[in-house]
C-alpha cells in the first residue's frame, strides 16, 4: 500500500489525530525531523503540527505555531 520511506498526512485533533493520507511518519515542524507515527506525542491541534518532543512543542506553540520561529 505504501513503501517504508512514505509520509503520511494526518488531521490532529484532540486528544487523536486522523489519518488523511497513509504513511509511516510525519515531520516536525520545528526541527524537520521525522516522527514515525507511532512514536507521534506531541501536536497541536489548533496549527496542524507535529512536534518531536515536548520542547519543540512548546517552542512551537510560545511563538504561535512553527511558521512564526526565525529562520536559521
Amino acid at each position: 500500500m505504501f513503501t517504508k520511506n512514505d509520509l503520511a498526512i494526518l488531521e490532529y485533533d484532540t486528544p487523536e489525530f486522523a489519518v488523511v493520507r497513509p504513511g509511516r511518519y510525519v515531520l516536525c515542524a520545528v526541527t524537520g525531523q521525522q516522527i514515525a507515527l507511532e512514536d507521534l506525542k506531541y501536536w497541536s491541534a489548533e496549527f496542524q503540527e507535529a512536534y518531536v518532543d515536548a520542547k519543540a512543542s512548546a517552542t512551537a506553540i510560545i511563538a504561535g505555531g512553527a511558521a512564526n520561529l526565525p529562520k536559521s
